[in-house]
């Protein structure tokens, strides 16, 4: 495509207004970093921020870092906060960060890995503080900031006990357009014209509502961006019972925000959608309306298998930090490219879209099927030890102990499993790291006596004249050999702990259980593991299936259905080969595998002493019938009849 000349023209006019603007740009935010030396007792934030454009000062000493002066246009703030929450206090050297944003009035600072935020984001006004020039050193000192630097380029390798910068006030508009115009001047020459069109406006949008009597409502709409697209990007429909709460101020200000980072600080699994609206009233607290407000976001189109949720950030609730909240918003999901919020309050609001892992549907109604699978199994688990322990008083056989197993490895299981989300919340993190750790070995060690089961009984089929190993074997197999790689995991670290499982339908609620994290090493270990054992315990839990069934089919019991069901199912709970789901949740059966998975295996320990009961009532009605005519043949049925 062939440029224009009125495109050549553009250009050069750009060029010529940067070269005349360039001796006059201002800072666009000032970036200070630096390592704090301090003490290991208590430490303490100290802060006093006003309006004005004096300047700043952040000073260190022994036990306190602080942050003080006028640079602000709205934000003022004078507090002490505690710093050993953040685990400062166990070393001497703490990195840290301290950004300011005019055209924002935002301040925030990062201490180690947590970001604090001292301002929050507001709209333009006329003057921002700006061209932040370092001022005069301080003495050096035993404790104090050291290796100050700005932009990256280091002040001082001495530790000081503070640094100044002094400021510079600026109209705010001219700071704007002087974003545009570098975000502009960063492309290539040849992509110049196409860059002015459709660049964004870097400042906040603010939009000022009067509500005088009979106020009956009013929309607010937020600047179109440029370029193919003349849809506003957000939509603020305030309600006429916003006039009612608000007693002291009629006025109400929404500021759009638009790519601001620091929204998405802390948050890795979902993403917020580009836009943030801010409303609020003057000196007011605004909640619980009678009538919502309704803020509609347009925004890309986002995939189904993306779920969206509208949060709030409460400032008053939690200042320092952003924490998104479902709570006080429903989401009205229009289109894929439409989302509406109503919610009754006011704050900041926005759009999360979940990212990864992938949410689990019906997670409550899972949830409550496994929880009550876990009981039932765990009393069903306990009478079946009594139940094999007094049978094994008055019988020799040789499954008995093996079933004994099972069954005492299972009930560990579902106890475990059921306590797990209790356990979760437990404010000591190394207590679920201990609870994950066990779990697995008490799932690792029903997938061992499960193979057990599979081995005894081609033992069993194959091996009639040789005795079977003693059951001090099966119990170094199925008791000692699961806990060796749950040791060395454990010992490697950073793969037990607290796991969120994600809802679809509120992304912003995960449920808690103590298990595998969600990391690479955790991935891996839960491969190796637990993967690796299914892959082998199905398939030949399957393959001896198939082998019991040639064995038996010719039985006359076989004839009856209920022995017909029972022997095929018992032997499947036996044989694990229900686990074998997990192989199958994808595609559009996905939630009814899950749903299958759950009754199946939750309910196992139940499934497991009714095998036994019906099984051992059938024995009593058929005593006295005889199972073959030679020796060789009763001897393998009448072992079989114990599997079976």
């Amino acid at each position: 495509m062939e440029r224009q000349p009125t495109d050549s023209l553009k250009i050069m006019f750009f060029l010529i207004s940067l070269l005349f603007t360039g001796s006059s740009e201002n800072d666009l935010f000032l970036d200070f970093c630096g390592t704090w030396r301090h003490g290991k007792g208590s430490l303490s934030l100290n802060i006093d921020i006003s309006t004005g454009c004096d300047g700043i000062s952040i000073s260190a000493s022994e036990s306190s870092l602080s942050i003080h002066g006028k640079i602000t246009a709205q934000c003022r703030r004078s507090d002490v906060i505690p710093l050993n929450q953040f685990g400062l206090d166990s070393v001497e050297d703490s990195p840290f960060c301290l950004f300011w944003e005019p055209l924002l009035d935002q301040l925030k600072l990062q201490v180690g890995e947590h970001s604090l935020i001292l301002c929050w984001p507001g709209s333009l006004l006329d003057t921002c503080c700006t061209d932040l020039s370092h001022g005069s050193n301080t003495a050096k000192a035993k404790y104090g900031i050291m290796n100050g630097m700005v932009r990256n380029d280091v002040i001082t390798a001495k530790i000081q006990t503070a640094y100044n910068f002094g400021g510079r006030s600026t109209k705010c508009k001219a700071l704007c357009d002087q974003v545009s115009l570098e975000s502009t001047y960063s492309d290539k020459l040849e992509d110049t014209v196409t860059r002015m069109k459709s660049i964004e406006h870097p400042c906040a949008y603010r939009a000022e509502v009067e509500m005088k009597e009979g106020f009956r409502g009013s929309n607010i709409i937020s600047p179109t961006t440029t370029g193919e697209s003349s849809e506003p990007t957000a939509t603020v429909h305030l309600p006429p019972a916003l006039k009612q709460v608000a007693k002291n101020n009629n006025k109400v200000v929404c500021t759009f925000f638009r790519n601001n980072s620091l929204f998405q600080e802390g948050y890795k699994e979902v993403k917020v959608l580009n836009d943030v609206v801010g409303i609020n009233v003057e000196n007011e607290i605004i909640t619980d309306l009678s009538e919502p407000i309704r803020i509609g976001f347009h925004h890309d189109a986002v995939p189904k298998v993306q779920p969206r949720k509208c949060v709030s950030w409460d400032t008053r609730k939690d200042p320092l930090q952003v924490k998104w909240l479902v709570d006080g918003c429903k989401t009205q999901q229009r289109r894929a490219t439409h989302t509406e919020c109503l919610c009754n309050h006011m704050t900041y609001f926005a759009v999360l879209v979940q990212l990864e892992p992938r949410p689990v549907h019906h997670l409550l109604a899972l949830t409550a099927i496994t929880s009550l699978g876990c009981a039932v199994s765990f009393i069903s688990c306990i009478a079946l030890i009594i139940f094999l322990c007094r049978k094994r008083g008055r019988s020799k056989e040789q499954s008995i102990p093996i079933h004994l197993g099972l069954a005492v490895s299972l009930a560990f299981l579902n106890l475990l499993f059921f306590f797990t989300a209790v356990l979760a919340n437990v404010e000591w993190e190394s207590m679920c790291v201990w609870v994950g750790a066990v779990l697995h070995y008490a799932l690792l060690s029903s997938f061992s006596w499960m193979g057990i089961e599979v081995f005894h009984t081609f033992w069993l089929v194959y091996v009639v004249f040789n005795p079977s190993p003693k059951p001090y074997i099966w119990n170094l197999v199925g008791f000692i050999l699961p806990a060796v790689p749950v040791i060395i995991l454990a010992a490697i670290g950073d793969i037990y702990g607290q796991r969120d499982v994600v809802p679809s339908d509120d992304i912003f609620n995960p449920y808690k259980m103590c298990w595998m994290k969600e990391n690479d090493k955790a991935f891996l270990a839960h491969i190796c593991t637990n993967m690796t054992i299914l892959a082998i315990l199905v398939p030949s839990g399957i393959v001896m299936l198939f082998l019991v069934y040639r064995q038996i089919r010719k039985r006359d019991e076989w004839k009856q259905n209920r022995v017909a069901f029972l022997s095929i199912w018992g032997l499947s709970c036996l044989f694990g080969t229900t686990w074998g789901l997990t192989f199958l949740d994808f595609g559009p059966v996905s939630d009814f595998i899950v749903f299958l998975f759950c009754i199946l295996n939750s309910f196992q320990g139940f499934f497991l002493m009714l095998r036994f009961c019906m099984l051992d009532w059938i024995r009593k009605q058929a005593a006295g019938s005889t199972l073959g005519s030679t020796s060789t043949g009763s001897t393998r049925q009448h072992m079989l009849q114990e599997r079976g």
